[in-house]
């Protein structure tokens, strides 16, 4: 199983008051090549991801107080991934986190990167050294994010994650088919804020077994932290590009980390678990339409929220799971919302603790423009009296 790794970050977030998200669900186009999947016109995609930083760097509206950014799993080509860092370096703010899947590469190429990254990763090569030293692994594809940390000095700092369980092309018996295996997650522990945050990939989130999950894992290291220190896993971020976001199975994950009936675990009972997909445009080499998208934001069913249906997100209960949904539409969109502040609201407000602040589409010349508030108002309905 993966080793959870605890990371010290500089981040100055403002305390008592809710911070805010951008998900990028935007399109992949991938084909099948020697290092797992590629994408199809990497310079398309880099032009694509460009334009959503210079909106970031832009900060207009209220799009300078985003302290997260998540992209879609390998969304970013890696012949960019340095033209990445270095827009982030330049023009991004301070106390700013930004997520983001690249395309596939090779054991030896991630190992290299990780060690460029040492300062940062030093943990993480002992662990992939030790896979290199059992076997021939050096060429086999490896499914990876970056979570990279403007702290609040404006230093950038580097975190690498492979993903840890099998997908879509490792259902073949052919063992060419099969991805590195990641062996840690990092968990993101930021002063002087003391907002602890983690990023993983897709069907990292789901269950192995009921015994040894990945997200059981998770889960114990976060109610260790809050039996030692009275801290919890405020949020948790899933990178995915993923044709079945609202499988049974990960409805039947976020049962048990929200509780289920059973076991109470305070470490993660105020997690905001925030779901990023790339959208309905992506396609997989020359498959029939799939139906990507649906990003969707999950909170504590103790946070309250309306019965609402516009068209462009709607909020439900995940059929019946204890949990409040921001379901978002399938559409190439920016979703940027706020994650609600930590704690249960009075059950006798009318207070929203989660808020939708702008939804933005593609606009012209590769630009983005923000969705009216006619257009989502397309199928209104709200019933206020009744809260999820």
């Amino acid at each position: 199983m993966p080793v959870i790794i605890d990371k010290k970050v500089n981040l100055d977030f403002p305390l008592g008051h809710h911070l805010h998200c951008l998900i990028a669900q935007i399109p992949n186009n991938l084909r099948r090549c020697d290092s797992g999947f590629c994408l199809v016109d990497p310079d398309a995609q880099w032009a694509r991801v460009r334009s959503i930083l210079d909106l970031v760097a832009g900060g207009e509206g209220n799009l300078k107080k985003l302290h997260f950014l998540l992209f879609p799993e390998t969304s970013l080509p890696v012949s960019h991934f340095d033209d990445m860092l270095a827009e982030i370096e330049r023009s991004f703010r301070a106390n700013t986190v930004t997520m983001f899947g690249v395309e596939h590469i090779s054991l030896r190429e991630y190992r290299d990167l990780l060690m460029r990254f040492r300062e940062d990763n030093a943990e993480a090569i002992e662990l992939v050294e030790r896979d290199i030293d059992s076997g021939d692994v050096l060429d086999v594809p490896v499914n990876w994010c970056c979570i990279a940390v403007k702290e609040a000095d404006g230093r950038l700092r580097v975190f690498l994650e492979a993903k840890s369980h099998p997908f879509h092309g490792e259902e073949y018996i052919d063992k060419f088919h099969d991805l590195y295996r990641g062996r840690h997650f990092y968990y993101m522990r930021s002063r002087p804020a003391c907002f602890n945050f983690m990023a993983i990939i897709c069907l990292d989130y789901l269950y192995r077994d009921l015994y040894t999950s990945n997200i059981r894992q998770i889960i114990d290291h976060s109610n260790q932290l809050f039996f030692t220190t009275r801290q919890g896993l405020d949020a948790l971020f899933v990178i995915q590009c993923n044709p079945k976001p609202e499988h049974s199975a990960y409805r039947d994950v976020i049962c048990g980390f929200y509780g289920e009936y059973l076991e109470d675990m305070p470490g993660v009972r105020e997690t905001v678990t925030v779901f990023g997909n790339a959208s309905d445009e992506t396609r997989l080499e020359d498959e029939p339409r799939m139906g990507f998208g649906h990003s969707y934001v999950v909170i504590n069913r103790g946070h309250r929220l309306s019965h609402v249906t516009l068209s462009e997100f709607a909020t439900d209960d995940f059929d019946g799971a204890p949990v409040c949904r921001l379901r978002f539409g399938s559409g190439t969109r920016l979703l940027y919302f706020n994650l609600p502040q930590q704690h249960e609201i009075d059950p006798r407000t009318s207070r929203v603790p989660l808020k939708v602040h702008a939804i933005m589409s593609p606009g012209n010349a590769g630009g983005w423009r923000k969705v009216t508030a006619e257009e989502l108002a397309a199928g209104y309905e709200i019933e206020s009296e009744n809260n999820i």
